[in-house]
């Protein structure tokens, strides 16, 4: 019986710690991901593959190596960044682009709200 409760006591703790460090997008709302998208991100982005605006398509970011969408001028910062845009990676960045990435062109200040970074972050993981 010892050992039973041992065992659920592993597992449960291993299930909080998965909780734990689960990324906000995880539980961020997608429709107001998109909302956050539109009223923050759509004047520079597009949301299409291939098409650049000011800055970089965002369709399928989530999953894809920095500074690599064909026919956009990165500056010399990202591309010496060399991450992949993962739902942590870019919940790090968006806060503040210009931080995490020293020489970055993207003006953006930042996303401070935790909650709309976890929608938007939902949001910008749909995009494939």
């Amino acid at each position: 019986m010892g050992r039973i409760l041992t065992n659920a006591a592993i597992v449960a703790g291993i299930l909080s710690l998965v909780s734990i460090s689960a990324p906000a997008a995880a539980t961020g709302d997608v429709g107001k991901g998109k909302a956050v998208f539109q009223a923050q991100c759509a004047m520079c982005h597009a949301t299409v593959a291939s098409k650049n605006g000011i800055g970089p398509s965002l369709f399928g970011i989530v999953g894809r190596a920095s500074a690599t969408v064909p026919k956009y001028q990165y500056s010399s910062a990202m591309k010496a960044m060399r991450l992949t845009w993962t739902q942590a990676e870019l919940q790090a960045y968006l806060p503040a682009p210009a931080k995490m990435v020293r020489g970055t062109k993207m003006p953006y200040a930042g996303l401070s709200n935790p909650q709309q970074l976890g929608d938007l972050i939902a949001y910008l993981a749909t995009l494939h």
